[in-house]
């Protein structure tokens, strides 16, 4: 059964699964970024960290919502089976920028990975525990994460079939962030590129096309 995946920009990610349960990643609240709050009511919600352009959860949250803020560990919520594995959002071991959970959800027979802010290319232990990845959605941007060519770097230890490239520059945003042009024109040539025209993709395991990038359109 096909599983919906919705950006509203940022590292903001919903996830319906083919039973409806909404799963919000990393929600901002649209005005601290320039962007538009996401109009969504989430099961679940998943924070990466505590910062406010990723922890905005009274926006999406719906009353009653499972609420997991920096959690890592094993957790299963109905159907849907979450991972929180520790990172950090910096290369120094969180001395500048604290830890970074990144959340493996496997719902639909799909394992989706979100890496929140990653700050450093994740070391083997790490990738041995989120592995398999069918879907990876990975900070791109800069600055304040890996940038494009540690991205790269990044999805060569992960092994992910599709990647989903996140948290770069976009019109309004008012942080000093990259596009996504440099990420999209270090790709190996192994790799394609799909350019939504919306920012939802409808996807399940049978449908999955390896070394796919998929650029979803903020809307």
């Amino acid at each position: 059964m096909p599983t919906t995946i919705r950006w509203h920009g940022h590292a903001c990610f919903e996830i319906v699964s083919s039973k409806g349960v909404v799963i919000v990643v990393d929600p901002h609240d649209g005005r601290g970024l320039g962007l538009n709050p996401p109009r969504v009511a989430a099961d679940i919600v998943l924070i990466s960290h505590e910062h406010f352009d990723h922890n905005a959860f009274a926006v999406v949250a719906k009353p009653g919502a499972n609420v997991l803020s920096m959690k890592t560990g094993e957790v299963s919520l109905g159907d849907v089976r979450i991972i929180g594995v520790e990172t950090f959002h910096d290369k120094d071991r969180g001395k500048k920028r604290g830890r970074n959970i990144v959340y493996k959800i496997i719902v639909d027979d799909l394992n989706i990975v979100h890496l929140g802010d990653l700050g450093h290319v994740p070391d083997a232990n790490t990738a041995a525990t989120l592995k398999p990845i069918d879907i990876l959605m990975i900070p791109v941007g800069g600055v304040f994460t890996i940038d494009a060519s540690e991205a790269w770097k990044t999805i060569e230890v992960l092994d992910p079939a599709v990647v989903i490239p996140m948290h770069y520059w976009l019109q309004g945003i008012e942080l000093p962030l990259k596009p996504v042009d440099e990420f999209l024109r270090m790709a190996p040539s192994t790799w394609s590129k799909t350019y939504l025209e919306s920012n939802t993709l409808i996807i399940d395991k049978s449908s999955l096309k390896p070394k796919t990038i998929y650029v979803f359109k903020y809307v």
